[in-house]
């Protein structure tokens, strides 16, 4: 009991939607990632006046959001873990690292729930154990603060000409690690679009009644993203976790807007094309 208050302030009152953005991208070390957010105050102070339900942040730049006077900004979330895994080529050690006071910065800093990886990466068992033992830990710390925890199974294949890895969209593998965050005790799941979209219902019922954020990816175009969002809405999504989809975009407060208006005021993706245009 408790973790509902906080879940009150991540979703929307009347859709029950998030649209979350995250910007926790410098946290992995990786140059590609820092595109539309070099000057993170500019990139936060113009999300903020985009309004959405939440920003994702790290504990180093949570500050910004949160140092906001006033009722009406985004409820924060708040990463907790640091990969190495988005490299390219990737590196001969890989390592999920937990910050080990993780769920007492978030009360500290007020965050609305506290995000997590459960990371499968083919042929590196040993990546996911750690994730799992990271998980187990929080999940104890989660229960005593009444910190929702947002886990994000993120299944992976190798991306040979890149030397790295990839997404991989196969529903049996995001089904299986989607079911087993829900397992490991998740309130809220972060998980990527089945290939097919089509499939994403069975993410959903896997997830045992936690909601489920779909996670954007790499930047697409504008129609294939409102698209694609209008899709995963219709098999079931609760939401969107959505990062360079809208921080690399023209107009990162039109993009948000747009995405806002499909979750909570059912606009169709036509319409919000529409609005995505600055």
């Amino acid at each position: 009991m408790g973790v509902e208050y906080r879940l009150n302030r991540l979703f929307n009152a009347q859709s029950g939607r998030c649209l979350n953005i995250a910007v926790d991208h410098g946290l992995f070390g990786e140059p590609s990632f820092l595109a539309g957010i070099e000057d993170m105050p500019r990139a936060i102070a113009s999300l903020i006046d985009a309004r959405p339900d939440a920003i994702q942040l790290t504990p180093g730049q949570a500050p910004l959001l949160q140092s906001v006077a006033g009722r009406e900004k985004p409820a924060l979330a708040l990463r907790t873990d640091v990969a190495n895994v988005y490299g390219r080529p990737r590196d001969s050690y890989l390592y999920n690292r937990h910050f080990p006071d993780a769920v007492e910065q978030a009360v500290r800093l007020d965050a609305a729930c506290v995000v997590v990886n459960l990371l499968d990466l083919p042929g590196e068992p040993e990546v996911r154990e750690r994730c799992i033992a990271a998980i187990m830990e929080l999940r104890v710390a989660c229960a005593r603060y009444a910190m929702p925890l947002m886990i994000e199974p993120l299944v992976m294949r190798n991306e040979p000409r890149g030397g790295g890895y990839d997404v991989d969209g196969d529903p049996e593998k995001i089904v299986a690690l989607v079911r087993q965050a829900r397992e490991l005790g998740a309130d809220v799941i972060k998980a990527d679009p089945t290939n097919p979209i089509t499939e994403f219902h069975r993410v959903v019922q896997a997830a045992g009644g936690a909601p489920v954020l779909v996670r954007g990816g790499g930047k697409v175009d504008d129609d294939e993203l409102l698209r694609r969002t209008d899709s995963l809405l219709a098999e079931g999504a609760a939401g969107l976790v959505y990062g360079r989809n809208v921080v690399q975009h023209r107009s990162p407060a039109s993009i948000t807007r747009a995405l806002m208006a499909m979750l909570h005021e059912g606009l169709p993706w036509a319409g919000a094309l529409e609005l995505a245009a600055p």
